[in-house]
């Protein structure tokens, strides 16, 4: 494997490893957006946090990036001034799998930018992190989210009933999408033009 990708250019971001000095934009953006995510994103409950949380939160993501157990990364504008959102490779899916994650800020919501996001991920993880399975999950009550995984050529596979909680404690049914390693050349999550560098910088795609 000759990632992972530390740092990714899709045509209207920056998708990269977060750092703790991302804290104070990162607050900001998640200030902002409480109301719009609270529904979807149970973390959110425990907002507003100070931006030395923040930054402590961040250096746990950084380690465990490095470490190659979990893939998280900050969605920043082009000249990386503001956060537009968050997402993640997440190696929770499984053994050759990776899960594809987002949030993102309310402001940008209804551009396009998850998709946009999720196609890099994806393209990410097979091309990069060398994977087998790519899943998204969400709430089947969450029209947006759900249609990003739909655009994107993955599969609809279940409803998995009341396997996660909302924010204040209720049951909450999640939907899977997957795609395979023999779909993704027909996907549109292949032609994606991005690119991908290494922790040194080095080109990866």
């Amino acid at each position: 494997m000759p990632g992972p990708a530390y740092r990714i250019l899709t045509a209207r971001t920056v998708v990269r490893c977060w750092q703790p000095a991302d804290a104070p934009l990162l607050k900001a953006a998640i200030d902002a957006s409480t109301e719009h995510l609270l529904p979807w994103m149970p973390w959110v409950a425990k907002e507003p946090e100070s931006v030395e949380s923040w930054a402590t939160r961040l250096r746990g993501f950084r380690g465990r990036f490095d470490l190659d157990r979990d893939y998280v990364y900050g969605i920043l504008n082009p000249d990386e001034t503001a956060v537009l959102g968050g997402t993640g490779l997440h190696t929770r899916a499984g053994d050759k799998a990776l899960e594809i994650g987002y949030w993102i800020h309310v402001d940008h919501i209804n551009q396009g930018l998850a998709t946009e996001i999720s196609a890099a991920l994806t393209k990410v993880a097979f091309e990069v992190n060398g994977v087998d399975r790519v899943e998204i999950h969400c709430d089947p009550k969450n029209v947006r989210s759900a249609a990003v995984p739909r655009k994107l050529g993955y599969v609809y596979e279940a409803i998995l009933r009341q396997r996660t909680r909302t924010a204040d404690g209720a049951p909450r049914d999640t939907m899977i999408w997957t795609l395979i390693r023999n779909e993704y050349p027909a996907s549109p999550s292949a032609q994606a033009q991005i690119q991908a560098f290494g922790a040194l910088g080095e080109a990866l795609l």
